[in-house]
């Protein structure tokens, strides 16, 4: 059972269509509905991009298939996106993909009760903040908030605020998932590799590699919390009756995944989100086959060594040849007195809520 949805960017019109599949599934089974309903989008999606993808064909056969960022249509199109903002080149803000879910998705069925709770994110232009849309406040101008990237589209105005793509500030947002759902178990869907075999060295590799980290951040700050805030109940700092332990999964592509750069992420080519459909159910059905019975039980996701960084300085010790110059040498003699003992967490907050208290 799906209890809850969160996406960002793509991921929110994911989010939006599968729900639309479970409130409007009827007597079909909802699961079912669900699938069609994505299928039917994203078919929709690719009769949209059909004409450019057999225009980028014919370019890359006219320019001696060249890689992609050598092409000079390329190199034009670059150039000419950093001359001209969506304010210039697209002055009556046309997007094909918001009238494709205003036909496509009842978001009042959606935000009735029954079917999975749903939560879009998009980022606050003017403050950076991320914004959660949910419920009655999740509409197409959410939607199209969270998958407004800025220098393609206008950014989306909702009640006088500005928004752009919710993949900069959060992506995808978690917390909602765990305040607003019972169920401990959270899977993750991974499109954004965590770690490429190689350096990046041409400049659209460089391109597509910062583009990764930056839509990764995110991610990897709301794992540390999810981390710091499971062991803390583990240890019992905090109180397991106000707090919950969250199971985390993870489904991705794998190294197939990276074979597709960041740029493509931009594509409506067919023949490539159909191999990305392909892909994502051959990694769903690996991951339901090796992992499904630890559902409810414990994570199958090692967060501290894919998640976590290190950002302490590491201990150094000086040895018999390299004194440490602030530290008295011992005599043979005498020896060194004791170091101060490490008060514990819970001796040092109680210190400073006597120190408030006085």
């Amino acid at each position: 059972h799906i209890e809850g949805l969160s996406g960002a960017s793509a991921g929110a019109v994911n989010a939006v269509a599968l729900a639309h599949g479970y409130a409007s599934a009827g007597k079909q089974d909802p699961r079912e509905a669900a699938r069609a309903s994505l299928a039917r989008i994203w078919g929709q999606i690719m009769a949209m991009g059909s004409l450019g993808s057999f225009q980028r064909q014919l370019a890359t056969l006219l320019w001696g298939g060249l890689p992609a960022e050598f092409a000079p249509t390329n190199i034009i199109s670059q150039t000419f996106s950093g001359m001209f903002s969506p304010y210039q080149s697209n002055p009556l803000d046309i997007n094909p993909l918001r009238s494709l879910l205003e036909r496509e998705i009842d978001f009042e069925a959606i935000a009735r009760p029954g079917g999975p709770k749903v939560f879009v994110s998009a980022t606050h232009v003017n403050t950076g903040k991320a914004v959660v849309f949910s419920g009655k406040r999740l509409t197409v101008q959410a939607v199209m908030a969270s998958a407004c990237l800025p220098m393609l589209f206008r950014a989306v105005e909702i009640d006088g605020e500005h928004y752009w793509d919710g993949g900069y500030s959060v992506n995808p947002a978690m917390t909602p998932l765990i305040d607003q759902c019972n169920s401990a178990d959270l899977v993750l869907v991974q499109i954004n590799p965590l770690k490429h075999e190689k350096t990046p060295q041409t400049a659209h590799e460089i391109v597509d590699r910062v583009n990764e980290l930056t839509f990764n951040a995110s991610l990897l700050t709301q794992m540390r919390a999810i981390e710091f805030i499971n062991r803390l109940l583990a240890d019992g700092w905090l109180n397991s009756a106000r707090c919950k332990s969250v199971l985390l999964h993870r489904i991705d592509g794998g190294k197939e995944i990276q074979s597709y750069p960041a740029s493509s992420k931009t594509s409506t080519d067919s023949a490539m989100i159909q191999e990305l459909f392909e892909l994502g159910q051959r990694a769903c059905r690996h991951w339901l086959a090796s992992h499904f019975e630890t559902l409810g039980t414990r994570s199958t996701i090692n967060i501290s060594r894919d998640y976590l960084d290190d950002t302490r300085l590491p201990n150094f010790k000086p040895g018999p040849a390299d004194p440490s110059p602030s530290q008295p040498q011992a005599q043979p003699d005498q020896a060194m007195p004791a170091p101060p003992r490490k008060r514990g967490f819970r001796s040092l907050m109680n210190s400073l809520f006597r120190r408030r208290k006085k």
